[in-house]
């Protein structure tokens, strides 16, 4: 492993513009913690300043037992190798975070489907409701508390031309003559 001064030295260089949190994580990662109201003006600092050109990826982790939503503004340095990860936290009950699409025209497609599978909003987001899912009124599928199960069963099992509809281990073993193997019936529907 290398002495880390390049993720020590972004590292210190936000934390003193910003007065947050962070942590070299291992080489070539560094991570900070913000408040939202400061994530919009480190990822301009980061891209402008510091070379992170490259947005990889928005993620969020939905942490209901603390009625939060954690959103990681990933990027990348393609000179330093460095990757910079953005934490912040956002109230679950009320989700809104800022739209960062002017900072990197891809944020767009990652806050559309955050919207549409958390329901977290963006003000100022351009495009359509409707991003991947079609008609939808439940719950967002990737809160924690929405029950896949249910769903699943409530909408797929009963629907018209499924009356027949059989357990697939059971009717390719059926087919085949073959035995289902052990690893596969941990996962069989019948336990």
């Amino acid at each position: 492993m290398s002495d880390l001064i390049k993720e020590n030295e972004i590292l210190e260089q936000i934390k003193k513009a910003f007065q947050i949190e962070g942590k070299v994580s291992s080489e070539r990662r560094t991570d900070v913690f913000a408040d939202k109201t400061q994530v919009s003006s480190i990822l301009l600092l980061a891209k402008n300043q510091y070379g992170f050109k490259h947005l990889n990826h928005i993620a969020c982790v939905d942490w209901l037992e603390d009625n939060q939503f954690e959103l990681v503004y990933i990027l990348y340095n393609h000179q330093t190798g460095v990757t910079l990860s953005i934490h912040t936290k956002i109230d679950r009950e009320n989700p809104e975070m800022e739209n960062i699409d002017t900072i990197w025209d891809q944020a767009n497609t990652y806050e559309r489907e955050m919207r549409e599978m958390y329901g977290i909003e963006f003000p100022g987001l351009i495009g359509e409701k409707e991003f991947i899912l079609e008609d939808w009124e439940e719950t967002p599928p990737m809160r924690r508390d929405f029950d896949t199960l249910t769903y699943a069963t409530n909408t797929f099992f009963h629907q018209a031309g499924r009356e027949d509809a059989q357990y697939v281990r059971t009717t390719i073993s059926t087919r085949s003559g073959e035995e289902i193997p052990d690893f596969a019936k941990k996962y069989s529907r019948d336990k």
